[in-house]
């Protein structure tokens, strides 16, 4: 490394401790990279994201930071899956024996042209005819095309190699994707839930809210329309939740109906707003059994709403939120605890 580039490097170290220090980052090796990678403002995406995202919740959720990571400062080369791993094993070998392959036929080849070159040089001297002449030329041309017929041949196994690659990366992120959301709804899941909400507390949980939401008599949608149609009540509720989380808000699919809602850097009255406009969006819901031929249009959910408090740690929150939650559905469902 150049001295300049250890300057730098030394510069944005300097830069980026002091900020994950005041925003309670963990000093992991990611979060390393990524706040190098942010004071070095070579990435304007990266930089506008992880902006917002400070300024939502006062530090970084580690789902958020992990996929920031993924996206904008690691290179997905460590892949744990077998076939991808075989895939690219495979790949390398090819590639590596067609470039033996390039570079044994180009050193050929220069070393022919040499020799030609010398046989031409000497033709003054040794008053070469025009017939002999023209013949070095021809093998000139001959070795000429050999050698772009060879390189023409790797350029190929490079570019099939980058489509490869490409495909890889594809199911690398969808991998990783998988990793953290729910493949019904799309929305995170109780992984993503457990670390983010964890990790918000032990860095900053001062006016963190909680909701939790559960759809009623959602065994009844099973029942009586069966689980294709209990499916799409999932989809289309974990849909309506999801365009009514701003301002850093997000849903989490948190166990079979029910579904988590991190508020951060708010107030329990307003987390109960929020929960509230929910509620009222979801009895807008409408679906229709085209078995039955029926409309479904009494889609409704039970909220509990807590907020963060000293000495809280994840399970609490999470504990009083249920309770409030049960307690919405045994004053009749479709409302918001507390009151």
């Amino acid at each position: 490394m150049s001295k300049n580039l250890m300057q730098q490097a030394a510069a944005n170290l300097k830069k980026a401790v002091p900020l994950m220090l005041k925003h309670q980052i963990p000093t992991t090796p990611t979060n390393y990279a990524l706040w190098y990678a942010y004071v070095g403002e070579q990435d304007p995406q990266l930089v506008e994201k992880l902006d917002e995202i400070v300024e939502q919740y006062h530090t970084c959720p580690p789902i958020k930071a992990e996929m920031l990571y993924r996206e904008h400062v690691s290179d997905p080369v460590e892949i744990d899956l077998v076939d991808m791993r075989q895939n690219l094993e495979a790949m390398a070998t090819e590639l590596s024996q067609s470039l033996k392959d390039t570079n044994h036929d180009a050193t050929k080849f220069q070393s022919r042209v040499d020799t030609n070159f010398n046989r031409l040089n000497r033709i003054e001297e040794e008053g070469v005819s025009l017939e002999k002449v023209l013949g070095l030329v021809r093998e000139l041309v001959k070795e000429s095309d050999d050698i772009r017929l060879s390189t023409q041949f790797f350029t190929g196994q490079l570019d099939k190699a980058q489509q490869e690659i490409d495909t890889l990366k594809n199911k690398l992120k969808k991998s990783e994707n998988d990793v953290y959301h729910d493949a019904l709804t799309s929305v995170l899941n109780r992984r993503a839930f457990d670390r983010d909400l964890d990790g918000i507390l032990q860095q900053s949980g001062q006016g963190c809210c909680l909701i939790l939401a559960d759809i009623d008599h959602f065994k009844g949608f099973n029942d009586n329309y069966g689980h294709l149609l209990g499916d799409q009540v999932l989809k289309v509720v974990a849909k309506r939740l999801a365009e009514s989380c701003r301002n850093g808000c997000q849903l989490y699919r948190f166990g079979g109906e029910e579904f988590a809602i991190i508020v951060p850097n708010s107030h329990q009255r307003k987390a109960r707003h929020l929960a509230d406009a929910m509620r009222r969006s979801l009895e807008k819901v409408s679906l229709k059994d085209r078995r039955k031929n029926q409309r479904i249009d009494n889609i409704t959910a039970s909220f509990g709403v807590t907020e963060w408090q000293k000495d809280d740690d994840a399970i609490r929150l999470i504990e009083r939120a249920d309770k409030l939650l049960y307690e919405a559905k045994r004053l009749g469902r479709n409302r918001v605890m507390p009151i």
